[in-house]
């Protein structure tokens, strides 16, 4: 099995973890610039996704993957973000809005990578990783200072190098490496198109 170091190890103390929310909630107040402090910081709608999977992870860790789990879809149902307790996130990763961001079990996402809303870390579907061996990878590998762009889906066991930018609504099914852009098409502008209303 390969060996993934991208992302921060999870904490094993619980200074470690107040660590890591400390500087979640460090990078939500220096990255958006909607939000004019720490106390407003709290009430970031990602915030208490990243903190929540911080904890479901150290509870998954320890063999408590129903509690984890528990955990999680409770924050599904209050912020909209969906993080799988097993995915291991680095330090200051920022969710910015949150809604409708997937991140799934075997995803790992490195330092300072910056996510916006609709990103999904998928696999590929069930027909496929159900034939896989138990414990191999079926979710993309981030390094660091990715950013990924509003409704980017990356599926698969395949790797996104450190720096790497994937536009809005890209696709991306093979590894991307590192400082490239994978981007989709943008759409086209056509200035003589007359909007036609019919009338109720």
């Amino acid at each position: 099995m390969e060996r993934v170091t991208t992302a921060a190890p999870a904490p094993g103390t619980e200074l470690g973890l107040l660590r890591l929310c400390g500087e979640d909630w460090d990078t939500v107040v220096e990255r958006d610039p909607s939000i004019r402090g720490h106390v407003e910081g709290l009430l970031h709608p990602a915030l208490p996704a990243m903190w929540a999977h911080r904890v479901a992870h150290l509870l998954h860790n320890r063999g408590l993957r129903r509690t984890a789990r528990a955990l999680m879809l409770l924050v599904r149902a209050t912020t909209g973000v969906e993080i799988h307790p097993g995915a291991r996130l680095g330090r200051r990763v920022f969710i910015d809005h949150g809604t409708a961001v997937v991140i799934g079990e075997t995803a790992v996402v490195g330092d300072d990578v910056t996510i916006y809303h609709q990103v999904t870390l998928g696999a590929v579907g069930w027909w496929r990783d159900n034939l896989r061996p138990s414990g191999e990878r079926r979710h993309p590998v981030i390094g660091r200072n990715v950013v990924l762009g509003t409704g980017a889906t990356v599926l698969g066991p395949i790797s996104v190098g450190d720096d790497a930018v994937i536009g809005a609504c890209a696709l991306v099914v093979t590894d991307v490496p590192g400082r490239a852009a994978a981007l989709a098409p943008t759409a086209a502008v056509s200035t003589g198109h007359t909007l036609r209303r019919t009338a109720s």
